[in-house]
C-alpha cells in the first residue's frame, strides 16, 4: 500500500468516487453532460491527493491539495444541481454531502 492509500481523506474521496459512479447509472436520460463533470470531478480529488503525497515541496504539496479541495467543492456544487433535478436519491444525496464535508475539511487543513 502506498502512503496517500493510507490516508483517510483519500479513502474518503474514493468512498465518494464509489458513490458517484453507483447513482450514475440509474440517473435519467438527459443529464449526461452533468453526470460526466460529476464523475470528472469526483475522480479529481483522490488522482490530486495522490499526486500531492509524491511532491517534496510544502508549497507544491499545498497547490496539489487546493486543487484537490477545489474539484470536491466542485463535487459539491454539481451534487446540489442533480438533487434539484431530482437526478439524485435523497440517500445518495445526504451520504455524497457526508463524504463531501470530510473531504474538504481534511483537505482545508493540507493545504495550510
Amino acid at each position: 500500500m502506498l502512503t496517500f492509500q493510507r490516508l483517510d481523506v483519500y479513502r474518503c474521496s474514493i468512498d465518494f468516487l464509489t458513490l458517484v459512479l453507483e447513482f450514475a447509472e440509474a440517473v435519467p436520460r438527459g443529464h449526461a453532460e452533468l453526470i460526466d463533470q460529476l464523475k470528472r470531478a469526483a475522480a479529481s480529488v483522490p488522482i490530486n491527493i495522490a499526486e500531492a503525497s509524491g511532491r517534496s515541496g510544502a508549497a507544491d504539496t499545498a497547490r496539489c491539495f487546493a486543487i484537490a479541495r477545489g474539484a470536491a467543492m466542485e463535487c459539491a456544487a454539481v451534487l446540489d444541481v442533480c438533487r434539484l433535478l431530482k437526478v439524485v436519491d435523497e440517500a445518495a444525496y445526504a451520504r455524497g454531502k457526508e463524504l463531501l464535508e470530510r473531504v474538504v475539511a481534511m483537505l482545508t487543513k493540507l493545504c495550510r
